[in-house]
């Protein structure tokens, strides 16, 4: 598969490539189509998040879609998901990124490789290379808030506000009583409200 790099993309490139990634994956649907992994649980447990009543059911829930993506696929070496947190954990960003792409080339359908990767990416300041990354976790697993909200984040080092918002938005979509998305997003209004 070819490698797209988003090089010198801020501001308005930012916010067409967010709304390009969704709308190439689907996550910019209202409809929640399910995951796009190969556990049939978690369409149940997305329904399940997007009807939750409270922060704390809703955190219970996504830890259970968390734990089911970090379950590598048959076949490939659980040690190297263990070597990127390690890594990451550490500070080793070189060993972790070596590790991520040892993962994504043995199983490139693996969304959580592609996620883990943009998050070393991001830990590094590699924003382009880490919403790259995003992009290809979405084509995976279109309902990934977490890489969502990791778009949310650069985004937000980018100084590029209304496309942080709508990341976050698009989390309370998919996790409406999500604490941590709903405290990012009412930050970013407030900020924006001032730069007003």
């Amino acid at each position: 598969m070819a490698r797209v790099m988003y090089r010198g993309l801020t501001g308005a490139g930012l916010r067409l490539l967010l709304a390009f990634a969704l709308a190439c994956t689907g996550v910019g649907n209202v409809a929640f189509v399910g995951a796009d992994q190969n556990e049939p649980a978690l369409d149940a447990l997305f329904d399940d998040l997007a009807a939750a009543e409270d922060a704390s059911q809703a955190a219970r829930l996504e830890s259970r879609i968390w734990q089911l993506w970090l379950q590598v696929p048959e076949g490939v070496p659980q040690q190297l998901m263990v070597d990127i947190e390690a890594n990451m954990r550490s500070a080793n960003l070189e060993a972790a990124l070596d590790a991520a792409d040892q993962l994504i080339a043995i199983d490139p359908d693996y969304a959580e490789a592609w996620n883990k990767r943009a998050t070393v990416r991001y830990l590094a300041g590699d924003y382009d290379g880490s919403v790259a990354d995003i992009r290809q976790t979405l084509a995976r697993e279109p309902l990934h808030f977490g890489a969502i909200s990791g778009l949310g984040l650069i985004f937000l080092r980018q100084g590029d506000k209304p496309a942080a918002l709508a990341a976050f938005e698009r989390v309370l979509e998919i996790s409406p009583a999500s604490r941590n998305a709903r405290a990012s997003a009412e930050r970013v209004r407030r900020e924006l409200e001032r730069d007003i």
